[in-house]
């Protein structure tokens, strides 16, 4: 393992409440996040121009993933909607976990098949963005299928977050945040199943292990919510590499760029005190650097 001091740059000053479900979109050569927090937002940046657009909901959002026809399907706090671009509509499309409702939405993303896989948690906010008590690993893992079908395929879980896959497709990687703790399962991606859970990393060195991805070379690279850097793991579960970053609330990753080789990273600045910001003013914004290896594009929704 090495501290790797890479050059971190804010893309956008963005001020996200609490940056989530970051995407690179190729064909267009965009950037797209969120904002979670009431009122959300989606965000979508032309790197290369600067040009930018916003959208704002009066409903939490938390996880995005592309549809072939352009529009986006868009997980929140009480399900998947359709985010149409053109005419800044979100629509509701289907109700997710209805039987807990205690629960919320939260981190979600598309296997190679087209099926999204989104994940519930026991909502943690109130009015304002107001900090509520989790008290119970309520969450659950859901495969929603192209038709909008939701099968459960993991319950016991405190904060779900960081869905993503080996590049073989063999192994689907899904991390507790809560429990601190990343997950590794065989994925047979023609049934869409998981089986053989086992502990890939629960490293509580780092902060809270956030959002995830995978590079070409199969590692992991994992947002750290607390722990101010990214980390990047080996399909062992060895960390590799600790990228320092300019926010101690980092909550997304995703490959980006030309090349897939950017990696952008979402941050928060949710209820962080004077003496934090003022020490990392740019808490909130959405970051890149060059991680030294190539990723993925994120795959889009089949419905």
């Amino acid at each position: 393992m090495k501290i790797t001091e890479i050059p971190v740059t804010c893309l956008l000053e963005s001020r996200d409440k609490l940056g989530e479900g970051c995407f690179w979109d190729a064909a267009s050569q965009t950037l797209w996040w969120l904002d979670l927090i009431v009122p959300s937002a989606i965000h979508r940046l032309h790197v290369a121009s600067g040009a930018y657009r916003k959208w704002q909901f009066s409903e939490h959002v938390t996880a995005m993933a592309k549809r072939r026809d352009g529009t986006i399907l868009v997980g929140s706090h009480k399900g998947l909607n359709i985010f149409d671009p053109e005419t800044g509509a979100l629509t509701p499309w289907r109700a997710i976990d209805p039987e807990t409702p205690g629960n919320r939405g939260n981190d979600g993303a598309c296997d190679a098949m087209g099926r999204f896989w989104f994940g519930t948690m026991m909502n943690n906010i109130g009015k304002g963005g107001s900090d509520v008590p989790i008290t119970a690993s309520t969450g659950k893992l859901f495969r929603i299928d192209a038709d909008g079908t939701a099968t459960v395929m993991e319950t016991g879980v405190g904060v779900s977050n960081g869905p993503c896959w080996s590049p073989d497709g063999r192994t689907f990687y899904f991390t507790d945040s809560m429990a601190q703790v990343i997950w590794a399962y065989d994925f047979d991606a023609a049934a869409g199943t998981i089986s053989n859970r086992r502990v890939l990393n629960d490293t509580k060195d780092f902060g809270y292990p956030d959002g995830a991805t995978v590079d070409s070379h199969g590692y992991i690279w994992s947002a750290r919510w607390e722990g101010a850097c990214v980390l990047r793991i080996d399909p062992k579960g060895r960390i590799d590499r600790v990228v320092p970053m300019p926010a101690r609330r980092v909550t997304n990753v995703c490959f980006g760029g030309a090349r897939l080789d950017t990696l952008y990273a979402t941050t928060s600045r949710l209820h962080l005190g004077e003496e934090d910001l003022r020490a990392q003013p740019l808490q909130g914004g959405i970051f890149c650097f060059d991680p030294g290896v190539t990723g993925f594009e994120k795959h889009a929704f089949a419905g």
